[in-house]
């Protein structure tokens, strides 16, 4: 009988998406065939803290932790899976819990999308489902990765990076600095944030003060761009070094755009799929999605977003997302779904892309002169 792949599913986290990971979280172990695999869940709290227990997600769900042990993968390959930490006579012991052949990394946002936990993940020499430590890193970064997409001919929206500390020590320069990219309406946001946390859309300086320090909140790098009276067009990526791209689809949001509570809380907002745009646009949005998921070293899946101009017709990239929302009514698995490629395919196919990129670097040697 064929071992079971051991695979640990990630979900919870620091981030201001805490809430979303576990939506996301839920359902691809809904879906993991314990046939298939031997699944071991492990929450990371707000606070940063990583547990497990027989109830693990339905503790986080209702933030009562209390009952659950401490836990830690650790970046030393020797020591490799998951140990619980328990209390001993002369300070703390480790007791293995699982072996790990596989992360599914379920988590949204800083401290999981934005490639540091993939650097744990690499340093403790185990297969993890998703984009690397670069791709990670620039995908998050909104204002790196419009730089990135510029160098590769990319249209994106006009933009200008501004620090915290601009803010905080001259507003009103930072103001000028803001309005000189273009004119209002203009849209604020955290360069390293996801499902629209701290988003604003500003129509007089009064609305970019308040968006300048609403993004604040949150990062220390604040993207400013050109607001576009535009479609939200979305496609899926899927794969590894020959990756493809699914139907696009659209968002036509509840309110003035697709901020956090539309995306999870409102029913008005719907999801169009396929998106009703010509086929030589639809074409254009997939051949612009792998040329930005390949520009940015993504691997596995990333949600890449467009804006669809109303009226010039242009199309801009927006962002790419390396970990995006990954419930059975989100967009990346339902653009899958509707290319062909059901949510428990998704999952299995995941895994699977982990398990082939790791051993494509198992290829590349790290010491020099070594004997062959």
């Amino acid at each position: 009988m064929e071992q079971k792949l051991r695979v640990g599913v990630i979900f919870g986290g620091r981030s201001g998406e805490h809430e979303v990971s576990l939506m996301s979280a839920h359902s691809v172990l809904s879906v993991l065939d314990p046939a298939c695999y031997e699944i071991t869940p492990i929450g990371i709290t707000r606070q940063g803290a990583w547990v497990v227990g027989p109830d693990v997600f339905e503790a986080l769900e209702h933030a009562q932790t209390q009952g659950l042990a401490p836990a830690a993968i650790f970046p030393d390959p020797s020591r490799s899976g998951l140990y619980r930490i328990k209390p001993a006579t002369q300070g703390e012991a480790l007791e293995l819990i699982a072996r790990l052949d596989v992360v599914f990394p379920v988590l949204h946002g800083t401290f999981g999308e934005d490639g540091t936990l993939q650097g744990l993940l690499e340093m403790a020499d185990v297969a993890y489902v998703g984009s690397g430590v670069l791709g990670s890193a620039v995908g998050m970064d909104k204002a790196l990765f419009k730089d990135l997409m510029r160098a590769n001919q990319i249209p994106v929206p006009d933009s200008i990076l501004i620090l915290r500390d601009q803010i905080q020590r001259d507003i009103q320069s930072a103001l000028d600095l803001a309005e000189a990219t273009a004119t209002y309406p203009l849209f604020v946001k955290p360069a390293n944030m996801g499902s629209s946390v701290g988003v604003t859309k500003c129509r007089t300086r009064s609305d970019l003060v308040e968006g300048l320090l609403e993004a604040a909140r949150y990062d220390r790098r604040i993207l400013v761009e050109k607001g576009i009276d535009a479609r939200e067009i979305e496609v899926s990526v899927l794969g590894n070094l020959d990756p493809q791209a699914s139907v696009p689809g659209e968002i036509i949001p509840a309110g003035d755009f697709y901020t956090y509570s539309a995306k999870y809380q409102d029913e008005g907002s719907q999801l169009v799929i396929p998106a009703p745009i010509p086929d030589s646009t639809a074409a254009q949005v997939r051949e612009l999605a792998i040329r930005a998921y390949q520009a940015a070293d993504c691997a596995g899946m990333a949600r890449v977003d467009f804006l669809l101009d109303r009226q010039s017709g242009e199309l801009y990239l927006s962002e790419v997302n390396t970990i995006p929302g990954f419930t059975r009514i989100s967009m990346y698995p339902k653009l899958w779904e509707a290319s062909g490629l059901a949510y428990p395919a998704l999952v299995d196919r995941l895994i699977a892309l982990a398990v082939e990129r790791k051993a494509d670097r198992d290829r590349s040697e790290h010491e020099y002169g070594r004997p062959q």
